[in-house]
């Protein structure tokens, strides 16, 4: 489809922020204050999302609960990514016919990226009558709108149409936690890594003027989050659409300069795109986290082709090497692919030969899972699941080889941490991140260090954290 970034103007949310009150005041004349409950799935910018669904249902006047059988309102933020979590998705759905038994009047909504998918919405259509409500990532803006037509017509509603998407500012949201915060700065994908849906229930990139970004950063450290993740698809790709010469490099630079103390982290970074001027940048700012999630998903230049993915396994170890160079103590993680359609056993040998070589902090590993609509799910895949099995256990055992040792070479060490959870019941009851990202359980603290840098004396290791107690004083 052709492309043009669209921006909705605010008089829009505004609109929607009235929809919102009239919906609040019709709940307070009824003499009831509705309970909500926001079930996500999936990835960093569906839980971004789903903290402005939330944000709308706080000014619709509704209350919040965890219990699926006191809610009134059930909103659930679906993945669509891989089969395994649309299947959680819909089985969670049916488990709903027994709150809805129990409460007819209760609403169920279905958004997120699964639902943009139309032979989903049609299978939830067809065979899920209890659901009220189904939109897409594009029509969140309007849910408040979406939400009273529910009300008023005593029908189901269907927002799915096809869209590149726009950019929406000014949607109230509702966080949880007081420490870490997500921070959008680009919605799409204009990839098309032959593997994923995600252009298509997500649209184009689109990135917010730098401006917007900046204000809401100074709010979220002036409100006392310390821990703040930037997300896009391709972060790299930031600015592009806009046509004023800001990158994503130049973003990390204004960001960094906010007064206070505090990280600047973020999900996703394409190799294709990431340059010498991002670890540079990273490097130089003292609030960026030395951490780089840069999927590879496969070692063999041949796989990496027929998934679109824009660069070879040898510029993708010079990437790494060079990143390496910028900050020595970087933390790297990635995203790998088991079982490709085609992939042979000597091509996941190559995987394995760079994930060695690499030495990955930690991966996430999946085995291929086919999408209705890309082009992968029309390959021919002769190799067996059995085998995709063996390679993937293969590659796990590997990867927590890896973490564990490098884990291990941090025993002894005392490291700044930024406290992040408080559990008094467990054995270790903080929870803490270093600056580049390692996950640290703590003793010799209380929930008074939550949303405190302080060091940590580090005495164990696990394959995937670190163990120790505070060194404060």
């Amino acid at each position: 489809m052709a492309y043009e970034r669209t921006e909705l103007p605010r008089a829009q949310i505004e609109a929607q922020e009235a929809v919102a009150h009239r919906i609040a005041a019709r709940f307070a004349a009824e003499g009831r204050r509705p309970l909500a409950l926001v079930d996500t799935y999936g990835c960093q910018q569906n839980e971004s999302d789903s903290e402005r669904i939330r944000g709308y249902l706080a000014e619709m006047g509704c209350g919040f609960t965890d219990d699926e059988f006191a809610a009134d309102i059930i909103v659930v933020n679906t993945c669509a990514v891989r089969e395994h979590a649309e299947q959680r998705v819909l089985g969670n759905v049916g488990a709903l016919n027994h709150t809805k038994k129990a409460k007819p009047g209760q609403i169920i909504a279905l958004c997120g990226c699964m639902v943009q998918q139309q032979h989903m919405a049609e299978r939830v259509k067809r065979s899920y009558p209890i659901v009220n409500l189904v939109f897409g990532p594009h029509e969140l803006w309007r849910f408040p709108e979406l939400l009273e037509r529910v009300f008023n017509e005593r029908k189901r509603v269907f927002a799915v149409d096809e869209s590149a998407g726009t950019v929406t500012e000014g949607v109230p949201r509702r966080r949880d936690g007081r420490v870490k915060a997500w921070l959008s700065v680009m919605y799409g994908c204009n990839n098309f890594c032959t593997y994923c849906v995600v252009p298509y229930v997500r649209g184009r990139e689109r990135s917010r003027r730098p401006e917007e970004i900046v204000a809401e950063a100074r709010e979220l450290v002036a409100a006392g989050y310390r821990d703040i993740t930037l997300l896009g698809q391709n972060v790299n790709s930031y600015g592009r659409d806009l046509g004023s010469g800001t990158d994503f490099a130049d973003l990390l630079r204004m960001l960094n300069g906010i007064p206070g103390k505090f990280i600047l982290r973020f999900m996703t970074s394409h190799p294709k795109d990431a340059t010498e001027k991002l670890f540079r940048a990273m490097a130089e700012c003292e609030k960026c986290a030395h951490h780089l999630h840069l999927p590879v998903q496969a070692g063999s230049d041949r796989v990496l082709r027929a998934m679109n993915r824009g660069y070879t396994a040898a510029e993708y170890l010079e990437k790494v090497a060079l990143a390496r160079q910028y900050m020595p103590d970087l933390a790297l993680t990635t995203d790998i692919i088991v079982g490709f359609p085609g992939e042979t056993e000597d091509e996941f040998a190559e995987t394995l030969r760079l994930v060695e070589t690499v030495r990955y902090d930690s991966m996430f590993t999946f085995l291929y899972s086919p999408r209705v609509g890309t082009v992968a799910a029309g390959l021919p895949d002769p190799r067996s699941k059995a085998d995709k099995q063996r390679s993937f256990d293969a590659l796990v055992a590997l990867a927590t080889e890896i973490s564990s040792q490098r884990h291990a070479a941090l025993v002894g060490q005392t490291l700044e941490v930024l406290a992040d959870g408080y559990d008094p019941e467990a054995d270790w009851p903080l929870s803490a991140r270093t600056r580049n990202g390692r996950l640290v359980h703590l003793r010799g603290g209380d929930a008074s260090l939550l949303g405190q840098f302080f060091p940590a004396r580090i005495t164990g290791s696990s394959s995937w954290s670190l163990f120790g107690e505070s060194a404060i004083g």
